[in-house]
């Protein structure tokens, strides 16, 4: 139940942010930072790859290994698609379609994080997301991008930019055209994230204490918050780039997070509050798949040369609010809408998972 309520919130907080009503309005906080910092809207989506690793210890008990891995691909593979669905739309054009994307990357850090534990203790979990989170700091700073040298971190010159237009050309992010906020090199932190949550899951199950391992938690996050800002003075937090300093970083804001539902729930047994979060908790993927392509399809209708998207906005948001507050207003009757689209299946206790 903790699990699911901050689920939900997160994925709540990934529509609101993902859908304004005009991004030529939007409060500061509901931006991304324009390259190096950290704004509330850029732990988002280390949230959700934090909440896929806090799952797997619970999801794989009881399976073989071998019936576990398989369950996993099979999940992997369907989620990939699913990043790749939403990527071809309006137009499908293999010339340039977008291979990397949140799904994408949700997907790779799934299959890899629960591969390794089906297969090692968690010290060596441990060590890997330690090794991880070096190496990119390593290849970051000390590896020379033709015609930017070393420890180049703008947009265009790190070595990550470089690899996914190397190998990935054409098929990378069409607005920047230079780097890949969800490409190849900078999935290997994001691996990390995911691991951070697996330990953290194996915690949650190691049969301690709920105050213990609220505790816990709470000392992991305060460690993780204050690594992430020392190690920012040397390798920057920066979300697009996914730098080591920011994965620790997030991962300790996220288990503080996490801490507080679960002592809200387990420790106090406040259970009531959960609910409203755990009818998009329950189903996370199917309303960030759904609410993504229903805003797509909204942007490219159109009716009297305005989209959709665009008509209800200006019609009904616009006219009684200033820009920042109505484009608000928008994405919270947006995240509202999709609540009681998905409160029927919740009630019906469906889950749509793939």
């Amino acid at each position: 139940m903790p699990l699911d309520a901050f689920r939900g919130l997160t994925i709540a907080a990934m529509v609101l942010v993902n859908n304004p009503g005009t991004w030529d309005a939007v409060h500061a906080p509901l931006r991304h930072a324009a390259w190096h910092g950290l704004t509330p809207t850029d732990v988002v989506f280390p949230f959700f790859l934090f909440i896929v690793g806090l799952a797997i210890p619970a999801s794989l008990a009881g399976r073989s290994p071998v019936g576990a891995f398989l369950r996993v691909v099979r999940r992997a593979v369907v989620i990939f698609a699913l990043g790749l669905a939403l990527n071809a739309v309006p137009a499908f054009d293999w010339s340039t379609l977008r291979i990397p994307g949140v799904l994408q990357r949700i997907a790779v850090c799934y299959l890899l994080a629960a591969a390794l534990y089906l297969v090692v203790s968690w010290r060596a979990q441990s060590v890997v997301a330690a090794v991880l989170l070096l190496s990119y700091w390593g290849a970051l700073t000390l590896i020379a991008v033709p015609g930017h040298g070393a420890g180049d971190l703008s947009p265009e010159g790190n070595v990550a930019a470089w690899v996914d237009r190397a190998v990935l050309g054409p098929h990378i992010w069409r607005v920047s055209r230079v780097y890949d906020p969800e490409g190849i090199l900078s999935t290997v932190p994001a691996l990390a994230t995911v691991l951070f949550g697996v330990l953290a899951g194996q915690w949650i199950l190691s049969h301690r204490p709920p105050r213990t391992i609220t505790i816990g938690l709470l000392l992991a996050g305060g460690l993780g918050i204050t690594l992430g800002v020392e190690w920012g003075n040397w390798f920057p937090v920066n979300k697009a780039l996914w730098t080591s300093s920011y994965a620790v970083l997030t991962a300790g804001i996220a288990l503080l997070v996490f801490a507080v539902c679960y002592w809200a729930v387990e420790v106090c047994d406040w259970r009531r509050w959960t609910t409203p979060l755990a009818v998009f908790g329950v189903n996370a993927l199917a309303v960030f798949f759904l609410s993504t392509l229903a805003a797509q399809a909204m942007t490219l209708v159109r009716v009297g040369g305005v989209s959709v998207q665009q008509l209800v906005y200006q019609r009904a948001f616009a006219p009684w609010a200033a820009p920042m507050n109505a484009s608000l207003a928008y994405a919270v009757v947006y995240v509202l809408v999709w609540w009681a689209l998905m409160w029927p299946p919740y009630r019906l206790g469906l889950r749509l998972r793939a």
